[in-house]
């Protein structure tokens, strides 16, 4: 289930724009708790409730909903690379029944490594969790091994696909004594933040992820947007569809505002001193 404050988040949207919870629109949620093989059964069942529009959180669920319907709306959130999925034809007019928010900000995980290297300049070695089933992860990787030759670090990659592999994953860059470690976003991470927070303290990880909600739970810092901001803008999407608008005039959104948030409670339990400029770039410290 979603945590509360999202839900508050999306029923106060759409009830800025007339639609209320129970009166004139119904929430009906299918969820794959992290297990991407549950997903075409479960897209199946939802097309044959015959929703007037469906969806998706992030990337994984779009493609096995496209293949089951191809009439049905569909609106995704948190998609990372839309167009080199193939869900949509571009981001200005996308086409077919499927629009919504996402899509990379060019030089973001470039970003994010430069923010672990400042708040551990001693970090030569980084490992970076990855999902070799993402088209988008393979993208960030390119950008991300070009970053890493000018900033003088090496990458060790373990795979992570469910949070199954995370102990195992774990394990593997215990065993390539990395300094420190760049998580990729996957929905499964959000979803299980605590177990992740958990392992990184455990092997006094500095880890940077774009997700807030694992800096909540323990990680060390994040940089991206926020899902708050997405679910605030999600009702738009879906105003104008159930008001007959096609989505594929819908223009997918791309996300413009990225927050800096670091756990010093976290940075003191794994010995990390974080620089005070660096903090004071923060919109958020957790203490």
């Amino acid at each position: 289930a979603q945590p509360p404050q999202y839900v508050a988040i999306f029923a106060e949207g759409m009830r800025e724009r007339g639609w209320i919870e129970g009166t004139n629109y119904v929430l009906d949620a299918l969820h794959y708790d992290g297990h991407a093989e549950r997903i075409p059964a479960l897209a199946a069942e939802l097309v044959l409730r015959r929703p007037d529009v469906i969806v998706a959180s992030a990337s994984p669920p779009v493609r096995p909903l496209m293949q089951a319907t191809q009439t049905i709306p569909i609106v995704f959130v948190n998609a990372g690379d839309p167009v080199g999925a193939g869900f949509v034809t571009n981001l200005a007019r996308p086409g077919g029944n499927v629009t919504g928010l996402g899509g990379f900000a060019p030089g973001l995980v470039v970003k994010q490594l430069e923010l672990l290297k400042q708040a551990v300049p001693r970090a030569q070695r980084i490992g970076l969790a990855r999902n070799p089933d993402f088209p988008g992860h393979a993208v960030m990787l390119a950008e991300l091994l070009a970053a890493a030759q000018r900033l003088g670090v090496e990458y060790k990659q373990v795979t992570l696909r469910s949070p199954d592999e995370l102990a195992p994953a774990f394990a593997a860059l215990a065993r390539e004594r990395v300094d420190a470690l760049h998580l990729l976003a996957q929905p499964f991470l959000l979803a299980n933040p605590a177990p992740v927070a958990a392992l990184t303290q455990e092997h006094r990880l500095p880890t940077i992820s774009p997700l807030v909600g694992l800096t909540q739970a323990g990680v060390l810092m994040s940089y991206g947007n926020t899902f708050d901001d997405l679910l605030r803008r999600l009702p738009h999407y879906l105003d104008r569809i159930l008001k007959g608008t096609p989505p594929g005039d819908l223009p997918v959104e791309q996300p413009s505002r990225f927050y800096l948030t670091i756990n010093l409670k976290t940075a003191r339990a794994i010995g990390v001193p974080i620089p005070s400029g660096l903090l004071l770039r923060a919109d958020e410290v957790i203490e």
